[in-house]
């Protein structure tokens, strides 16, 4: 093998990167063009071909099982007895301890265990690991604009899963949610009242069961309420969250514990019970936390002791002429109890007129204190502010309005008419100035009066169909809305609308005195109109009784000689202006010509008989 060329480099310069450089371009080869080759081109039709390469894919679908879960409890009793001894009596146990206490070996232990528990609690009193030492400094919160979010959706067709595997028909008819109940103790429960409001249109075939659902399980209700007609309003009892007490489409009332299962533990007798369905129905501030009270559009208010819930223990017709009479009684559409007034309660009819009530009054006829009217239609929600008891808002018609117990005639704030009908509306728990309302086009409207008053904050639109309940947790973070379907659909609002900003409940509170000042203004002023009219109606009244009656020719008479004054006043007026400021040639011109007139149309009144041959 010959070697045609040697390179030869520095071991140094081996790896050495390339420095590369600028420089102008060069011809290297130039070859001009032939004529000689033009007789050999060959014309040719343009073709054009594709190709394309993919690889080849195919499509599969997996069904997994469906994992079921179930939820269990297990209640714990006391226990450490020994088997002679029955816990639930009452002197057994007594018995017992006594005689414990007696032994030496307790005292002697109870003695040494003192002493170490003494030291513990001294030990914990002497530094507060959880004490704030910089409380009273404010967080800022940071603007964000207002939003929500949904988080869960909770649909009745989920509790037929059981129907549709039982090869039943699984077109089930739709109810409202027509009440939601959020758990007392815990915000991952909620109960849900289902019925369907159509008058008649109740089908044979349709469920009368309302649910319990476990937010963190939604696929299936936790417990199954199985009442003996739908349910209209359910609530948990604040004091004891295992008891339920609801108010049922045909007017009976009934209580459930959900550690004894689906069915009712108690039923109101139907002779002693509502005519109408229960629309509302609250728990009452006892010291038994087993009293409760109920409204209907029958015109009753009942109050109840579940402990005897065959009849109720007190009654009040909502007639507001004070007789005491069915007949004209107001039927009750929603309900409102403040716990901080247990004494007054309120009530919102189908007439629009909102009933405010004292349950301590002596004799029924004092129970009705006082009456607001400001709705064209049934008042479907009623709340009283939770910072300031005192205002109260309703919902109905088209418009949401805020009261002052103190300005009975008009309200001192209203919402503009919307195109939709209101179906429910509630406070927020943690700011003052914020409320909600639901429309019957399905959207949510987030008010907040402080920040601005002719529109929502946010209106988000939630579903397709009507929402007929609301109700918010205590946090005021979580809104539960319950859809004509039967729908539930949970919604986490920003943090602007559940945290109480710097100095709103000064400002809120001066919002509402001044609202209230200018009512109160504003109706003194109407009321002393009021009396000035009567008066002045009185007056002709009388005047007209005292004049005797005028005879066509003197009403005649009267009014040519009233129309004559009149001119004569307009011309002396004219006169005086004239010698103060004297006229040109054209305004004296002018002038001339509407005297002119002014005489002519004197000499055509006319007159009596006599008197037009004299004029």
């Amino acid at each position: 093998m010959d070697i045609i060329y040697v390179y030869t480099r520095k071991r140094s310069e081996f790896g050495r990167p390339c420095s590369f450089s600028d420089r102008p371009a060069r011809v290297n080869v130039d070859i001009p063009p032939d004529p000689s080759m033009a007789s050999g081109f060959v014309l040719r039709s343009p073709v054009d071909s594709c190709v394309q390469h993919a690889s080849e894919m195919s499509e599969h679908e997996v069904n997994t099982e469906r994992v079921e879960v179930e939820s269990r409890g297990v209640n714990h009793v006391e226990g450490g007895w020994p088997k002679d001894i029955n816990p639930q009596e009452l002197e057994q146990t007594i018995r017992f301890r006594k005689k414990v206490e007696k032994d030496e070996n307790y005292i002697n232990t109870i003695t040494r265990l003192g002493a170490l528990m003494e030291h513990c609690i001294k030990q914990n009193n002497a530094i507060n690991i959880y004490e704030e030492y910089f409380g009273e400094e404010e967080e800022e919160v940071e603007d964000e604009p207002p939003s929500a979010e949904t988080i869960n959706v909770i649909s009745k067709l989920t509790s037929f899963f059981d129907v549709l595997l039982s090869k039943r028909d699984p077109n089930v008819p739709k109810r409202t949610a027509t009440h939601l109940s959020w758990h007392p103790n815990t915000c991952k429960k909620l109960a849900v009242a289902y019925s369907s409001l159509e008058f008649q249109q109740n089908m044979r075939d349709m469920s009368f069961d309302s649910y319990i659902w476990d937010l963190e399980n939604p696929n299936k209700p936790e417990l199954v309420l199985k009442p003996s007609s739908p349910l209209v309003s359910l609530e948990y009892n604040p004091k004891d969250s295992h008891v339920l007490v609801g108010g049922c489409y045909n007017g009976q009332m009934a209580y459930w514990d959900t550690r004894k299962g689906g069915l009712p533990v108690e039923v109101s007798t139907v002779e002693f019970s509502h005519r109408d369905p229960v629309y509302g129905a609250i728990w009452l501030q006892s010291k038994t936390g087993t009293e409760c009270f109920s409204a209907s559009t029958d015109g009753q208010v009942l109050w109840w002791d579940i402990r005897k819930l065959s009849e109720p223990t007190e009654s009040l017709v909502l007639d507001i002429t004070r007789k005491g009479l069915l007949e004209n009684a107001l039927g009750a559409v929603t309900l409102e109890f403040e716990p901080t007034m247990p004494t007054k309660f309120m009530v919102g009819t189908e007439q629009g007129i909102v009933i405010a009530c004292n349950h301590k009054a002596k004799t029924p006829l004092e129970k009705i204190t006082s009456t607001y009217s400001g709705h064209h239609g049934p008042v479907y929600a009623l709340a009283r502010n939770p910072f300031y008891p005192k205002i109260f808002l309703t919902v109905g018609d088209w418009t949401a309005r805020i009261w002052s117990e103190e300005t009975k005639e008009s309200s001192i704030m209203c919402t503009k008419y919307h195109l939709s009908y209101l179906t429910d509306g509630s406070w927020s728990p943690v700011r003052p100035a914020v409320f909600f309302t639901t429309r019957s086009d399905g959207t949510l409207d987030i008010w907040d009066f402080l920040f601005k008053q002719n529109d929502p904050s946010l209106s988000l639109k939630v579903c397709d169909e009507p929402l007929a309940s609301l109700r918010l947790q205590d946090n005021g973070c979580v809104v539960g809305c319950g859809s004509e379907l039967g729908t539930v659909t949970l919604l986490e609002i920003s943090s602007g609308f559940c945290t109480l900003q710097r100095n709103e409940k000064n400002l809120v509170n001066a919002m509402f005195e001044r609202e209230t000042k200018r009512e109160k203004i504003l109706e003194a002023r109407h009321r002393e109109m009021r009396l000035k009219e009567r008066a002045r109606s009185e007056g002709q009244e009388m005047e007209a009784e005292e004049r005797p009656a005028e005879s066509p020719q003197d009403v005649l008479e009267r009014t040519r000689r009233e129309f004559l004054e009149v001119i004569e006043a307009e011309l002396q007026r004219r006169a005086q202006a004239e010698t103060q400021h004297p006229p040109s040639a054209f305004q004296e011109k002018d002038r001339t010509g509407k005297e002119a007139a002014a005489q002519g149309e004197e000499s055509q009144l006319p007159t009596g008989k006599g008197e037009e041959e004299e004029e």
